[in-house]
């Protein structure tokens, strides 16, 4: 390799590992009449799970070890050969997601790596032709759809296989077969697998084509991270997405292609960002401290941690994804199994305070979140500082206030604001107290939490 390819390769790492950051986040919003009414199933279930699967779970160091080790195309694509999941079960899936009182699933139904986990009789790197030859998407689909809950599937349009994406200017051949494949997988996704609720996209987009941004203009240098690709290439994702919602009218698909999205989506946990109720959204976020997809080194992140990260997204009016990286033989990790299911036994005693609700009207503050539905207001302390809470002036008279999690909770009321005092709580990862209303709650415009409050409020 020549000195200008070793400082071109070298380049190209750190430019993508930047680029994980980097998501197709100006995407416009869908503005059809259908819109709120598509999505209205998606914000009152709030809770989903994500999986990342597929060969790069045989290694075992997560799914972007082809790229982060660049093993060669044909070395990766052995180990389709190896993959024969004996105990993979979708049902056990879809079981496990209902006992973390998850409403929908989002399975990856091929990763950047370019092996898709459907049958693709345009292409030899499936799981039709793995030792596997199975279609594990259609056992998945018809798993999660038996148990009741939504499904959702997740397809980038990238492949590292194809080197017009790094360079569609001068491998535009490639480039163009890279755009036919994705059109072609995404139109069979929507033809065969019956009603689809969610289409969750990744790698897609003018942000992410170029590898996150190389340009030559004197010599290599990176994109500036909040440039696009401004070359000649295009993904035509009106075109793939505007068949995809003919094919599937009810769909909703998120923000990380070019075309108009149905909601946006905020990853990693600290992307929780500030409250806002004018679009839907999403947080994602990984069940361990590594990858999304396998690696059995990477740690369980706390119970309470993950609870406060559910109840702070949707107190700021979001959803909450979170993602388990199922094992090469198909079986999620038994210890992640059972901190969803701790999830889960949580929600089934408090999940009225997240299911159905809207953030605020009081936004987030050193105090906490809170969440409403009907007549209701649901404080949700998940920093106590003593047992009095003072929070500013409420325009709708309090009926009455009780402690959901333990002990009691005595409110007060008047022009100058609401006081809530509370007694013999127990420790909890989240104190939620319900305030009953004598006037609907959605009524009540936004309202800081505090005077010195710094969460942003919306215009």
């Amino acid at each position: 390799m020549s000195r200008p390819q070793a400082r071109l390769v070298a380049l190209l790492l750190v430019v993508f590992a930047c680029a994980t950051s980097l998501r197709a986040q100006w995407a416009p919003l869908v503005t059809d009449k259908d819109a709120a009414a598509r999505i209205s199933w998606w914000r009152d279930a709030k809770f989903g799970l994500f999986m990342h699967w597929g060969v790069y779970s045989i290694p075992a160091r997560g799914e972007w070890v082809q790229w982060s080790e660049q093993i060669p195309v044909d070395e990766y694509a052995k180990l389709a050969g190896q993959f024969n999941p004996d105990k993979f079960d979708p049902d056990a899936w879809a079981a496990l997601a209902k006992e973390a009182g998850m409403k929908y699933t989002v399975l990856t139904a091929r990763h950047h790596d370019g092996f898709a986990l459907f049958d693709d009789p345009g292409s030899d790197f499936t799981s039709m032709r793995s030792a596997a030859h199975r279609d594990f998407v259609a056992d998945y689909v018809k798993a999660v759809r038996k148990a009741g809950l939504h499904v959702g599937l997740y397809y980038s349009p990238l492949d590292w296989r194809y080197p017009g994406f790094f360079f569609p200017g001068i491998y535009r051949p490639s480039a163009e077969q890279l755009r036919a494949q994705y059109h072609r997988q995404l139109n069979q996704l929507a033809s065969n697998y019956g009603k689809l609720d969610i289409v969750w996209f990744d790698g897609g987009g003018g942000d992410w084509l170029g590898f996150g941004g190389v340009t030559f203009e004197g010599g290599w240098h990176a994109r500036p991270k909040d440039q696009r690709y401004t070359g000649a290439f295009s993904w035509q994702d009106d075109e793939a997405v505007g068949n995809l919602r003919k094919l599937q009218p009810s769909v909703i698909i998120n923000d990380r292609t070019d075309a108009a999205a149905d909601f946006r989506s905020r990853e990693g946990d600290g992307a929780l960002g500030n409250f806002e109720n004018r679009y839907p959204w999403e947080l994602c976020t990984t069940i361990t401290d590594g990858p999304w997809g396998y690696d059995p080194s990477a740690k369980i992140k706390p119970l309470d941690h993950l609870i406060r990260l559910l109840v702070s997204a949707v107190g700021r009016d979001g959803n909450f994804i979170l993602n388990v990286g199922p094992r090469p033989d198909g079986q999620i990790d038994p210890a992640q199994a059972e901190r969803l299911r701790e999830i889960g036994a949580w929600l089934g005693k408090y999940g009225e305070s997240i299911y159905s609700t809207r953030g605020g009207p009081y936004l987030p503050g050193d105090f906490g979140v809170s969440t409403y539905r009907d007549k209701t207001i649901y404080l949700h302390i998940l920093a106590p500082a003593g047992k009095t809470l003072a929070l500013p002036a409420l325009p709708a008279k309090i009926l009455s206030c009780s402690a959901l999690t333990g002990g009691t909770a005595d409110c007060s009321q008047s022009d100058k604001g609401v006081t809530v005092t509370l007694e013999g709580n127990p420790e909890a990862i989240d104190t939620i107290v319900a305030l009953t209303l004598a006037s609907p709650a959605a009524e009540i415009h936004t309202i800081p939490a505090s005077a010195t409050a710094q969460e942003k409020r919306p215009q």
